[in-house]
Protein backbone atom coordinates (compact mmCIF):
# COMPACT_ATOMS: atom_id res chain seq x y z
CA UNK A 1 0.00 0.00 0.00
CA UNK A 2 1.22 3.88 -1.19
CA UNK A 3 0.13 6.87 0.01
CA UNK A 4 1.09 10.44 -1.46
CA UNK A 5 3.16 11.09 1.17
CA UNK A 6 5.00 14.09 -1.03
CA UNK A 7 1.66 15.29 -1.45
CA UNK A 8 -0.10 15.55 1.74
CA UNK A 9 3.76 17.05 3.24
CA UNK A 10 3.03 19.84 0.66
CA UNK A 11 -1.06 20.34 1.18
CA UNK A 12 -0.07 20.94 4.93
CA UNK A 13 2.73 23.01 4.50
CA UNK A 14 0.40 25.59 1.97
CA UNK A 15 -1.72 25.78 4.89
CA UNK A 16 1.11 26.64 7.39
CA UNK A 17 2.16 29.11 4.87
CA UNK A 18 -1.92 30.48 4.40
CA UNK A 19 -2.14 31.12 7.77
CA UNK A 20 -4.96 28.20 8.27
CA UNK A 21 -2.94 26.67 11.53
CA UNK A 22 0.45 27.25 12.80
CA UNK A 23 1.51 23.75 12.67
CA UNK A 24 -0.06 20.29 11.98
CA UNK A 25 0.78 16.49 13.00
CA UNK A 26 -0.53 13.69 10.37
CA UNK A 27 -0.41 9.66 10.02
CA UNK A 28 -1.90 7.66 7.39
CA UNK A 29 -1.88 3.28 8.20
CA UNK A 30 -4.30 0.41 8.32
CA UNK A 31 -4.70 -2.49 10.88
CA UNK A 32 -1.26 -3.32 10.94
CA UNK A 33 0.09 0.37 12.31
CA UNK A 34 0.87 4.27 11.17
CA UNK A 35 2.53 3.75 7.46
CA UNK A 36 3.46 7.36 7.22
CA UNK A 37 3.46 10.51 9.18
CA UNK A 38 4.74 13.92 9.50
CA UNK A 39 4.33 17.37 10.93
CA UNK A 40 4.95 20.69 9.75
CA UNK A 41 5.01 24.13 11.28
CA UNK A 42 5.07 25.80 14.59
CA UNK A 43 3.98 25.49 18.15
CA UNK A 44 2.87 29.11 18.26
CA UNK A 45 4.12 31.86 15.74
CA UNK A 46 5.14 33.84 18.48
CA UNK A 47 8.18 31.03 19.34
CA UNK A 48 9.09 30.15 15.82
CA UNK A 49 11.94 28.24 16.85
CA UNK A 50 9.59 25.30 18.42
CA UNK A 51 8.61 23.19 15.66
CA UNK A 52 5.45 21.30 15.18
CA UNK A 53 6.69 17.15 16.37
CA UNK A 54 5.12 14.39 16.10
CA UNK A 55 4.48 13.98 19.67
CA UNK A 56 2.84 17.66 20.39
CA UNK A 57 -0.06 17.53 22.14
CA UNK A 58 -3.27 18.00 21.41
CA UNK A 59 -6.63 19.54 22.59
CA UNK A 60 -8.91 16.89 21.00
CA UNK A 61 -11.90 18.82 21.49
CA UNK A 62 -14.73 16.69 20.22
CA UNK A 63 -12.53 13.77 19.64
CA UNK A 64 -13.43 13.17 23.02
CA UNK A 65 -16.31 12.96 22.22
CA UNK A 66 -15.36 9.50 20.47
CA UNK A 67 -12.07 8.96 22.51
CA UNK A 68 -13.98 8.64 25.98
CA UNK A 69 -17.79 8.88 25.40
CA UNK A 70 -18.62 6.79 22.50
CA UNK A 71 -15.94 4.07 22.94
CA UNK A 72 -16.62 3.84 27.23
CA UNK A 73 -20.60 3.64 25.92
CA UNK A 74 -19.63 0.37 23.46
CA UNK A 75 -18.10 -0.97 26.42
CA UNK A 76 -21.04 -1.01 28.51
CA UNK A 77 -23.16 -1.92 25.41
CA UNK A 78 -21.07 -5.44 24.89
CA UNK A 79 -21.11 -5.91 28.63
CA UNK A 80 -25.04 -6.17 27.79
CA UNK A 81 -25.43 -3.48 30.70
CA UNK A 82 -26.59 -0.69 27.75
CA UNK A 83 -30.30 -1.75 25.56
CA UNK A 84 -29.46 1.10 23.03
CA UNK A 85 -32.83 0.96 22.20
CA UNK A 86 -34.41 1.04 25.64
CA UNK A 87 -36.19 4.65 26.99
CA UNK A 88 -33.75 6.09 29.59
CA UNK A 89 -36.74 6.58 31.99
CA UNK A 90 -36.86 2.96 31.77
CA UNK A 91 -33.42 2.12 33.35
CA UNK A 92 -32.33 5.97 34.58
CA UNK A 93 -34.25 7.13 37.72
CA UNK A 94 -32.32 10.60 37.07
CA UNK A 95 -34.49 11.02 34.28
CA UNK A 96 -37.43 8.51 34.95
CA UNK A 97 -40.82 11.36 34.15
CA UNK A 98 -38.95 13.63 32.69
CA UNK A 99 -38.91 14.34 28.75
CA UNK A 100 -35.69 12.92 27.82
CA UNK A 101 -36.74 9.93 29.56
CA UNK A 102 -38.34 8.87 26.26
CA UNK A 103 -35.42 8.84 24.40
CA UNK A 104 -33.14 6.38 23.58
CA UNK A 105 -29.26 6.01 23.78
CA UNK A 106 -28.84 5.11 19.95
CA UNK A 107 -31.26 8.54 19.49
CA UNK A 108 -28.71 10.52 21.54
CA UNK A 109 -25.21 8.40 19.38
CA UNK A 110 -27.03 9.65 16.17
CA UNK A 111 -28.23 13.19 17.02
CA UNK A 112 -32.35 12.71 16.83
CA UNK A 113 -32.95 12.79 20.29
CA UNK A 114 -34.66 16.05 20.16
CA UNK A 115 -32.75 17.39 22.87
CA UNK A 116 -31.78 21.71 22.90
CA UNK A 117 -29.24 22.93 20.55
CA UNK A 118 -28.55 25.43 23.32
CA UNK A 119 -24.85 24.87 24.80
CA UNK A 120 -24.58 27.90 27.02
CA UNK A 121 -24.20 25.68 30.38
CA UNK A 122 -23.40 28.98 32.27
CA UNK A 123 -26.13 31.24 30.91
CA UNK A 124 -28.80 28.93 31.34
CA UNK A 125 -27.95 26.83 35.01
CA UNK A 126 -24.99 28.39 36.60
CA UNK A 127 -21.73 27.16 37.64
CA UNK A 128 -22.67 24.37 40.09
CA UNK A 129 -21.80 21.61 38.78
CA UNK A 130 -24.63 19.96 40.00
CA UNK A 131 -27.12 22.20 38.97
CA UNK A 132 -25.85 21.67 35.24
CA UNK A 133 -26.25 18.18 35.10
CA UNK A 134 -29.85 18.93 37.01
CA UNK A 135 -30.70 21.06 34.28
CA UNK A 136 -29.52 19.08 30.97
CA UNK A 137 -31.01 16.08 32.41
CA UNK A 138 -34.73 17.34 32.99
CA UNK A 139 -35.11 20.18 30.89
CA UNK A 140 -38.08 20.09 27.80
CA UNK A 141 -36.88 18.86 24.40
CA UNK A 142 -36.32 20.97 21.72
CA UNK A 143 -38.28 18.27 19.46
CA UNK A 144 -40.23 15.15 19.47
CA UNK A 145 -37.15 12.01 19.66
CA UNK A 146 -36.68 10.17 16.08
CA UNK A 147 -37.97 13.62 14.34
CA UNK A 148 -34.76 14.99 13.15
CA UNK A 149 -30.84 14.91 12.96
CA UNK A 150 -29.75 17.92 14.70
CA UNK A 151 -26.27 18.04 16.04
CA UNK A 152 -25.47 19.27 19.36
CA UNK A 153 -22.63 18.99 21.98
CA UNK A 154 -25.47 18.02 24.59
CA UNK A 155 -25.91 14.82 23.33
CA UNK A 156 -22.24 13.44 24.23
CA UNK A 157 -23.06 15.20 27.71
CA UNK A 158 -25.60 13.25 28.29
CA UNK A 159 -24.31 10.39 27.40
CA UNK A 160 -20.99 11.23 29.34
CA UNK A 161 -23.38 11.25 32.26
CA UNK A 162 -25.35 7.93 31.59
CA UNK A 163 -21.77 6.60 31.17
CA UNK A 164 -21.23 7.45 34.47
CA UNK A 165 -24.37 6.25 35.92
CA UNK A 166 -23.81 2.89 35.00
CA UNK A 167 -20.45 2.55 35.66
CA UNK A 168 -20.41 4.16 38.86
CA UNK A 169 -17.16 5.74 37.99
CA UNK A 170 -16.16 9.36 36.61
CA UNK A 171 -16.14 9.76 32.81
CA UNK A 172 -12.12 10.13 33.05
CA UNK A 173 -11.67 7.13 35.56
CA UNK A 174 -13.68 5.12 33.48
CA UNK A 175 -12.36 6.01 30.43
CA UNK A 176 -8.32 5.63 31.42
CA UNK A 177 -9.59 2.46 32.93
CA UNK A 178 -11.93 0.68 30.43
CA UNK A 179 -10.72 2.79 27.05
CA UNK A 180 -6.94 4.35 27.19
CA UNK A 181 -4.81 2.35 29.32
CA UNK A 182 -5.60 -0.91 27.93
CA UNK A 183 -4.61 0.47 24.42
CA UNK A 184 -1.25 1.66 25.22
CA UNK A 185 -2.89 5.29 24.89
CA UNK A 186 -0.66 6.87 27.60
CA UNK A 187 -0.64 10.42 26.54
CA UNK A 188 -4.16 10.60 26.54
CA UNK A 189 -5.92 12.35 29.67
CA UNK A 190 -8.36 14.74 30.21
CA UNK A 191 -7.26 18.67 31.23
CA UNK A 192 -6.04 20.41 32.93
CA UNK A 193 -2.50 19.62 31.86
CA UNK A 194 0.27 19.68 34.17
CA UNK A 195 2.67 22.19 33.29
CA UNK A 196 5.57 19.67 32.15
CA UNK A 197 3.05 18.49 29.58
CA UNK A 198 1.27 21.68 29.15
CA UNK A 199 4.42 23.00 27.48
CA UNK A 200 4.31 20.37 25.03
CA UNK A 201 1.01 21.67 24.40
CA UNK A 202 -0.29 23.21 20.81
CA UNK A 203 -1.81 26.33 21.69
CA UNK A 204 -5.47 26.96 20.71
CA UNK A 205 -8.08 30.07 20.87
CA UNK A 206 -6.82 33.50 22.54
CA UNK A 207 -8.41 33.56 26.33
CA UNK A 208 -9.58 37.41 26.76
CA UNK A 209 -9.30 37.08 30.40
CA UNK A 210 -5.02 36.56 30.31
CA UNK A 211 -4.63 38.01 27.11
CA UNK A 212 -2.82 34.80 26.74
CA UNK A 213 -3.11 31.32 24.11
CA UNK A 214 -5.20 28.72 26.07
CA UNK A 215 -2.44 26.11 26.23
CA UNK A 216 -3.03 22.60 28.41
CA UNK A 217 -6.24 23.72 29.13
CA UNK A 218 -9.64 22.58 27.55
CA UNK A 219 -10.66 25.82 24.76
CA UNK A 220 -14.01 24.45 25.24
CA UNK A 221 -15.90 26.54 27.89
CA UNK A 222 -18.74 23.61 29.02
CA UNK A 223 -15.26 21.51 29.59
CA UNK A 224 -13.31 24.43 31.50
CA UNK A 225 -16.67 24.85 33.63
CA UNK A 226 -17.22 21.24 34.67
CA UNK A 227 -13.54 20.82 35.96
CA UNK A 228 -12.23 19.53 32.66
CA UNK A 229 -13.77 16.45 32.09
CA UNK A 230 -17.45 15.99 30.23
CA UNK A 231 -18.68 14.12 27.33
CA UNK A 232 -18.43 17.30 24.91
CA UNK A 233 -14.69 17.68 25.20
CA UNK A 234 -11.81 18.09 27.90
CA UNK A 235 -9.40 15.07 26.78
CA UNK A 236 -5.92 15.57 25.05
CA UNK A 237 -4.07 13.53 23.26
CA UNK A 238 -1.44 12.95 20.71
CA UNK A 239 -1.11 11.62 16.88
CA UNK A 240 0.52 7.81 18.31
CA UNK A 241 -2.21 7.40 20.74
CA UNK A 242 -4.89 8.05 17.94
CA UNK A 243 -3.05 5.61 16.14
CA UNK A 244 -3.34 2.68 18.12
CA UNK A 245 -7.06 3.51 19.00
CA UNK A 246 -7.63 3.40 15.21
CA UNK A 247 -5.65 0.28 14.50
CA UNK A 248 -7.74 -1.24 17.28
CA UNK A 249 -10.76 -0.16 15.81
CA UNK A 250 -9.56 -2.10 12.57
CA UNK A 251 -8.16 -5.16 14.09
CA UNK A 252 -10.12 -5.62 17.42
CA UNK A 253 -10.75 -8.87 15.98
CA UNK A 254 -13.77 -10.71 17.54
CA UNK A 255 -11.77 -10.63 21.02
CA UNK A 256 -11.67 -6.90 22.67
CA UNK A 257 -9.54 -6.14 25.05
CA UNK A 258 -9.37 -7.15 28.27
CA UNK A 259 -11.39 -3.77 29.55
CA UNK A 260 -12.48 -2.17 26.57
CA UNK A 261 -14.98 -2.44 23.30
CA UNK A 262 -14.40 -4.60 20.23
CA UNK A 263 -14.96 -5.77 16.65
CA UNK A 264 -19.02 -5.23 17.36
CA UNK A 265 -19.28 -2.13 18.47
CA UNK A 266 -17.07 -0.48 15.61
CA UNK A 267 -19.28 -2.67 13.08
CA UNK A 268 -22.19 -1.66 14.41
CA UNK A 269 -21.21 1.89 15.10
CA UNK A 270 -20.08 2.22 11.54
CA UNK A 271 -23.06 1.81 9.74
CA UNK A 272 -26.35 4.35 8.99
CA UNK A 273 -29.06 4.51 12.22
CA UNK A 274 -31.00 7.41 10.65
CA UNK A 275 -32.91 5.47 7.96
CA UNK A 276 -34.80 8.33 5.82
CA UNK A 277 -33.36 11.10 8.28
CA UNK A 278 -30.58 13.26 6.12
CA UNK A 279 -27.87 13.90 7.24
CA UNK A 280 -26.68 10.25 7.04
CA UNK A 281 -25.62 9.32 10.71
CA UNK A 282 -23.87 6.40 12.34
CA UNK A 283 -23.33 5.79 15.78
CA UNK A 284 -21.43 8.99 16.62
CA UNK A 285 -19.06 8.88 13.44
CA UNK A 286 -20.87 10.41 10.15
CA UNK A 287 -19.72 9.71 6.46
CA UNK A 288 -16.69 11.92 5.32
CA UNK A 289 -18.37 15.14 3.19
CA UNK A 290 -17.88 13.89 -0.28
CA UNK A 291 -18.55 10.15 0.29
CA UNK A 292 -21.43 8.23 1.20
CA UNK A 293 -22.06 5.02 3.15
CA UNK A 294 -20.94 2.89 0.43
CA UNK A 295 -17.18 4.24 0.31
CA UNK A 296 -17.22 3.31 3.31
CA UNK A 297 -14.66 6.58 5.12
CA UNK A 298 -15.79 7.73 8.60
CA UNK A 299 -14.82 10.88 10.36
CA UNK A 300 -15.26 12.74 13.47
CA UNK A 301 -13.69 16.07 13.83
CA UNK A 302 -12.89 18.36 16.58
CA UNK A 303 -13.61 22.26 16.60
CA UNK A 304 -9.52 23.13 17.84
CA UNK A 305 -9.23 21.57 14.24
CA UNK A 306 -8.22 17.95 15.01
CA UNK A 307 -9.72 15.14 13.02
CA UNK A 308 -9.56 11.36 12.47
CA UNK A 309 -11.13 9.02 9.02
CA UNK A 310 -11.42 5.50 9.36
CA UNK A 311 -12.42 2.92 6.61
CA UNK A 312 -12.77 -0.82 7.75
CA UNK A 313 -13.26 -1.92 3.91
CA UNK A 314 -9.69 -0.15 2.93
CA UNK A 315 -8.38 -1.16 5.99
CA UNK A 316 -7.35 2.43 6.43
CA UNK A 317 -7.01 5.14 8.76
CA UNK A 318 -6.04 9.12 8.70
CA UNK A 319 -5.42 11.39 11.41
CA UNK A 320 -4.97 14.90 10.96
CA UNK A 321 -4.16 16.81 14.41
CA UNK A 322 -4.20 20.77 14.22
CA UNK A 323 -4.23 24.14 16.06
CA UNK A 324 -6.15 26.33 13.51
CA UNK A 325 -8.44 27.77 16.70
CA UNK A 326 -5.13 29.58 17.22
CA UNK A 327 -5.49 32.19 14.24
CA UNK A 328 -9.63 31.86 13.75
CA UNK A 329 -12.95 30.19 14.55
CA UNK A 330 -14.22 30.35 10.55
CA UNK A 331 -14.17 26.75 9.68
CA UNK A 332 -14.17 27.13 5.84
CA UNK A 333 -10.01 26.72 5.01
CA UNK A 334 -9.25 24.12 7.40
CA UNK A 335 -12.69 22.09 5.41
CA UNK A 336 -11.00 22.63 2.50
CA UNK A 337 -7.58 21.15 4.11
CA UNK A 338 -9.63 18.10 5.30
CA UNK A 339 -11.26 17.29 2.47
CA UNK A 340 -7.56 17.05 0.60
CA UNK A 341 -6.46 15.59 3.04
CA UNK A 342 -8.81 12.82 2.79
CA UNK A 343 -8.50 12.12 -0.40
CA UNK A 344 -5.06 11.92 -0.44
CA UNK A 345 -5.16 9.26 2.31
CA UNK A 346 -7.93 7.55 1.24
CA UNK A 347 -7.53 6.94 -2.64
Amino acid sequence: MTYRTDRIEQLLSEGVRDKVYPGAVWAVGDSAGIRAQGATGVLDPNEPEVRMRFDTVFDAASLTKILAVWASVGALWEDGVLDLDAPLGTFWEEVTGHPLGAATTRQLLTHTAGVPLRAQLKNLYGTDPQAIRSGVLHEDLHRPPGEAVEYTDRAALILGYLAEHLSGQPLDRLAEARIWRPLGMDATRFGPLPPAIAKMCAPTELDQDTDTHLKGTAHDFSARLLGGVCGIAGAFTVADDLARFLCYMLDGSTARTAAGFGAEWTSHSLTIHTGGLQPERGLFWHPAPGTSEHDDIWVHYGFTGTGMWISPTKDRWAVLLTNKLYYTRDRQPLTEVRNAFRELAFN
